[in-house]
């Protein structure tokens, strides 16, 4: 048990961290390679919207099924689903759009001089991002912590795929703090510290939902999870996927991304 606690809260720590490695993107390269990372989001779609359809969700209707009975079951996992939706799209609403991390960023931006002098404005909006994108990402902690422990295989790839979107995030996180500091280490630090806020989730569901977790707490996380995370492959991963576009990779991405998935899920059964 121990072993698959850790095995979790890594996991969860790799996916959250993975903002840093949108700040080292901005700070060492010289241009966005914006074809690459239209892939990467269509593939980290393609990962989410499969996983969450084929596996998660019949994982908890099964259980709620088991638990509830048929006609209870199946309307719980679908007011899960749903219920983990609207969680997602709430926290989404509550963020200012200044202060969004989905907000697109190029490395190319990072070329706008700066004067060499703080400026309190922007670093308090670069400052929010970060505490924008910990709040956001909370929930994506949960998902993986908890998928994890049920079924190590699934955490692996939903770690991959939330790591995949993290970068992305990271590199809104570090320009707008880099604008108003000139100062790379500072931005990199609060980008790269963003990003524990998904351990924090996971050790917020070790707290909090572990000592309930019986087959209908399974069910209905496992719900919520499925919604949450086809909310923010529709919402946030294609539509950025399509800004970064060139020709159709973000849906050869996508494509790329339910083969994958749906190729290591036969692989496990």
């Amino acid at each position: 048990m121990t072993e698959n606690l850790l095995f979790a809260f890594g996991l969860t720590l790799m996916a959250g961290l993975a903002t840093g490695i949108g700040s080292i993107l901005a700070f060492f390269t010289s241009r966005t390679n914006t074809k690459f990372l239209s892939l990467a989001l269509g593939f980290s779609a393609g990962v989410m919207i499969y996983v969450s359809m084929i596996e998660i969700f019949v994982k908890a209707k099964i259980a709620l099924v088991d638990s509830l009975g048929n006609e209870m079951g199946n309307w719980i996992t679908v007011a899960g689903f749903f219920g983990g939706m609207l969680l997602i799209a709430a926290i989404d609403n509550f963020i200012p759009k200044q202060g969004n991390p989905h907000e697109l960023k190029t490395v190319e931006d990072m070329s706008i001089p700066n004067s060499g002098l703080q400026d309190p404005a922007l670093l308090k909006m670069g400052t929010f991002t970060a505490l924008a994108i910990g709040i956001h990402n909370f929930p994506e902690g949960i998902a993986t912590f908890t998928s994890a422990l049920q079924d190590p295989a699934l955490g692996i790839a939903i770690a991959v795929a939330i790591a995949i979107h993290n970068i992305p995030e990271g590199i809104a996180v570090s320009v707008p703090v880099y604008f108003a500091t000139g100062d790379k280490k500072k931005a990199f630090k609060l980008s790269f510290l963003s990003g524990l806020s998904e351990p924090v989730g996971a050790f917020v569901a070790y707290l909090f939902l572990m000592p309930f977790l019986n087959d209908i707490m399974f069910g209905l996380i496992f719900a919520a999870v499925a919604g949450i995370m086809v909310f923010i492959s529709l919402d946030e991963l294609l539509p950025a996927a399509k800004k970064y576009d060139e020709a159709h990779t973000s849906i050869y991405g996508l494509i790329g991304g339910m083969a994958v998935m749906a190729l290591s899920l036969l692989l496990f059964i």
